[in-house]
């Protein structure tokens, strides 16, 4: 048997042994019979197995370049580097489905043998999952299907994908994107279940190992896409991007709400309404990616697949919907509100102002699919509208995660809140006087510089008060807070601040631009197996002083990737704590004369050493979670 069909076989395979683990899942639970539901544990592992094979098979298939295979051919050439060859397999719509379904069953694998009890309906609910997607990779998007003749050469992969960010980010996302099914499988398991008010805990570990990767997954795209795109931003408001954006707001605010639940027995069947929602949003995330139906530098072409995750969707509001409303209706007595100057309260404006962002970014996203579906035509939404209405709320969240840290549970008095945020309070008034001094008048500025100030103090504050405690979920929670106001801040500046030119410069030219001058030294024009090379070559000083010397590139591929784009930017960076300088090749002539875009983006490095640090506090954060 040859490799494809050995790797069809497994698949389908795969495919069967979720149908019985769903069946026996449930039959047994519901009949009580033990040998079921280890019978389809027994099969959850099987089916990982499976699927490492059927990988591990496509992957030596992409290494070794059999163009036989119609994903191969579509997603490599011989001119490929062997480690592109490998992220191929993310690269198309078959391989990235694959990929999906082995983490999914890598998790449930886990979850079965560590999952500590036995919990049918959990496992037949990620059985439930994973017979969709099986079901796709079997019979409608096989990456296993062969071509009728070999072709010479393949049509390579697309070049904005080769990039090492690229080799990351995808499956970054995708274990943060799958991640979310687990507590999505818990909630439904406890309203299915009748006896399982502690699912909570076990979720919780889950959500922030899911929410670690989506974070990750989200910078790194944000690095690429400054990187790559040459359009001198990190963030554009994407339809995709949103789409991975979407779970990550929801699921923010399962993780702060299940605190509450955990502490105070509070919003039991709220909590399980968040995961519904954020797994039905990680799923709305692939939907937009695959269908077809949006365009986006992200997504893949036009697929048969798109009405099957359309039902799915549907499928998973319903089921969702029967389950909240017919299954578990006691989880015991709940706690109440004691005060308005809580942490549950906190809580509760955490939660409606993510799932506040949520809507805004949701709505404009399927905006423009809604307006074609009514009125015909297409009406794009921009990034004013997300900016516009974000921008508040996303102020507001960064007073409610300062104010939030000082705040115990049951509540405290107006004095004593007051007296608790003095120090946060006085830190925002200096940096809000010491830039208006400085000469910044913007309010938005103003305003987040301010706050983010407050938010760095009061969680910095609440570190050292519990870090002789040794507490490490709420020392991480706390690190997060500060990783997100140096986000915030190296945001706001680079949003705000931004100074963009694009000059025509003839080599012995100069251009300056806030102290940086930028001398045109030449042009150079080459030819490589994969692609011709046209590059750029500048001297940069700063302050009269050398600085160094960068080379912005254009780069034109041999072979077209998978959207039929063949030209590719590789920006020159001089990158400092204090700001970019942010230079692209727009075009190069003959005579030797270049088009440049010059940017200078200050404090975008913040946002990178801000992501290091939320990660750094989830990563406490989980392991306290788990102790």
């Amino acid at each position: 048997m040859n490799p494809h069909e050995l790797g069809s076989a497994a698949v389908a395979l795969c495919f069967l042994l979720s149908v019985y683990s769903l069946v026996c899942s449930f039959a047994g639970a519901a009949l009580r019979r033990p040998r079921l539901v280890r019978s389809a544990e027994n099969a959850v592992v099987a089916t990982l197995l499976l699927l490492l094979a059927a990988t591990g098979l496509l992957l030596v298939e992409l290494a070794s370049l059999n163009f036989g295979l119609k994903y191969v051919a579509m997603n490599t050439s011989s001119d490929l580097p062997l480690i592109y060859r490998f992220t191929a397999l993310w690269a198309g719509q078959s391989g990235s489905l694959m990929l999906w379904c082995l983490v999914l069953s890598g998790y449930a694998a886990v979850f079965v043998l560590r999952g500590g009890a036995r919990k049918p309906y959990v496992t037949g609910v990620l059985s439930g999952v994973s017979v969709f997607f099986l079901f796709l990779i079997a019979f409608v998007e096989s990456p296993f299907e062969t071509l009728p003749f070999t072709p010479s050469e393949g049509r390579g992969l697309n070049p904005i994908l080769q990039n090492p960010y690229m080799a990351i980010h995808p499956l970054a996302l995708y274990i943060g994107y799958v991640g979310v099914t687990v507590p999505y499988a818990l909630g439904m398991g406890a309203m299915l279940g009748g006896a399982d008010s502690g699912w909570v805990a076990r979720a919780r570990k889950w959500a922030v190992f899911s929410w670690i990767f989506l974070s990750l997954g989200l910078l790194l795209g944000a690095r690429w896409a400054y990187m790559e795109l040459g359009w001198g931003g990190y963030w554009a408001w994407d339809p995709v991007e949103n789409a991975a954006f979407l779970p990550w707001l929801s699921g923010t605010a399962f993780i702060h709400s299940i605190m509450v639940q955990r502490t105070k027995n509070m919003f039991m069947k709220w909590n399980i309404l968040l995961a519904s929602v954020t797994f039905f949003l990680s799923i709305f995330g692939t939907f937009i990616t695959r269908s077809g139906i949006i365009s986006s530098v992200h997504s893949f072409a036009l697929s048969d697949i798109g009405p099957m995750f359309a039902g799915f969707l549907l499928f998973i509001v319903v089921f969702s919907a029967v389950v909240f409303v017919f299954g578990k209706r006691d989880f015991g007595s709940e706690g109440g509100f004691e005060s308005a100057l809580s942490r549950e309260s906190a809580f509760v404006f955490n939660n409606v102002l993510f799932l506040s962002a949520a809507f805004v970014v949701f709505l404009g996203t399927v905006f423009p699919i809604i307006s074609e579906a009514v009125t015909g035509d297409r009406i794009l939404v921009g990034p004013p509208y997300f900016n516009r209405l974000n921008v508040p709320i996303g102020l507001v969240l960064i007073t409610l995660t300062g104010a939030g840290t000082v705040l115990p549970w049951r509540g405290m008095t107006p004095r004593a809140f007051a007296r608790a945020l003095s120090v946060p309070f006085a830190c925002a008034a200096a940096v809000l006087a010491a830039l208006a001094l400085y000469g910044i008048r913007s309010p938005v500025a103003l305003a987040a510089f301010s706050l983010c100030a407050f938010c760095f103090a009061a969680s910095s504050g609440a570190i050292l008060k519990v870090a002789a405690r040794r507490k490490a979920s709420l020392l991480g929670g706390h690190i997060v807070h500060i990783g997100v106001a140096i986000i915030v801040a190296g945001v706001t500046a680079s949003s705000v601040f931004a100074d963009k030119h694009e000059v025509t410069m003839s080599p012995g030219d100069t251009f300056s631009v806030r102290g940086y001058e930028l001398k045109y030294l030449s042009t150079d024009r080459h030819v490589t197996p994969a692609k011709r090379v046209i590059s750029a070559r500048l001297e940069v000083s700063n302050g009269g002083r050398p600085a160094g010397v960068l080379f912005a590139e254009k780069n034109l591929y041999l072979y077209e990737g998978n959207r039929e784009i063949n030209r590719e930017t590789e920006v020159g960076l001089l990158s400092s704590w204090r700001d970019d300088l942010y230079v692209v090749l727009m075009e190069a002539e003959e005579d030797g004369s270049v088009l440049l875009a010059v940017v200078l983006n200050p404090l975008v490095s913040w946002i990178w050493a801000g992501g290091a640090v939320l990660l750094c506090g989830a990563t406490f954060a989980f392991f306290g979670a788990r102790r």
